[in-house]
């Protein structure tokens, strides 16, 4: 999970030097290495998104892309998987290819028969099942697992807890989606990569099909306050306030019986 910043605190006349961002973030990268892991190397769930390829390509530039092994995670059949090909094969990364079917098969074909299993559970299972072999491949390989959430999808909850939203440090949860693919852009990856119209995989709908508006209102509103449409407004207000729990540390009963030792 992490920081941000309130509406209020961000409402400023804002505009985005891509150039910067990108250098800094490379920087921050390079920074949490040598603190957190100097021989470590950098672990990538690649969807063939452009979160993905984005975070992917930073990890490339920080540290080299011989410290960097993407992970493509189809769960049975995938229909776009050649997008993620694309990405390790541009920034020529060892990847493994490892199916989770099996794994999603197995938890619901054992399922207990008195429990209905929900659509949200389908829809949340393939994530955390996807981020629990991240950290299986990053344990057997040195590794750090990046997480490749924006500030965007973070704001409303466009993302699973303990699925897509863990990792061990986060260079992009304060970008937005039009900010994560100026700095694609700026990168050098293929527009089929960047400008790829996300969807959940599942139901055929888009993101922004699922989300009821737009990534561009939704950033224009992150970053300046304004917005045309009132509906749009308030349906981005409820999901921020409903989620927030996801930013958020878990919440820890904390006795006043005694001080516990730092």
């Amino acid at each position: 999970m992490c920081g941000k910043g309130t509406l209020n605190e961000i409402n400023e006349k804002y505009t985005f030097d891509a150039i910067k961002v990108k250098d800094e973030c490379v920087q921050w990268i390079r920074d949490f290495f040598k603190e957190n892991g100097p021989t470590c190397n950098a672990i990538v769930g690649i969807s063939g998104g452009k979160d993905s390829s984005v975070a992917a390509a930073l990890l490339v530039e920080a540290l080299g892309k011989d410290r960097v092994i993407g992970v493509l995670m189809p769960n049975g059949e995938q229909s776009d998987i050649q997008y993620a090909k694309l990405l390790v094969d541009t920034l020529d990364v060892k990847n493994y290819i490892i199916n989770i079917k099996d794994a999603v098969d197995g938890i619901v074909n054992n399922f207990p028969k008195e429990v209905e299993i929900s659509k949200q559970t389908m829809t949340n299972l393939p994530a955390r099942i996807r981020m629990s072999t991240l950290y299986a491949v990053s344990q057997s390989n040195n590794g750090r697992v990046v997480n490749t959430c924006n500030l965007s999808e973070d704001w409303v909850g466009y993302s699973t807890r303990y699925g897509d939203a863990a990792g061990d440090f986060s260079p992009m949860c304060n970008l937005t989606v039009t900010e994560v693919k100026e700095i694609g852009r700026l990168l050098g990856l293929p527009k089929e990569l960047v400008d790829k119209t996300p969807s959940d995989g599942l139901s055929g709908l888009t993101d922004e099909d699922n989300l009821g508006f737009t990534y561009a209102a939704l950033d224009r509103y992150i970053r300046t306050g304004e917005i045309d449409d009132v509906e749009a407004k308030d349906r981005i207000d409820n999901l921020h306030k409903k989620n927030l729990f996801k930013l958020q540390l878990m919440p820890a009963f904390k006795s006043g019986i005694g001080v516990i030792p730092e």
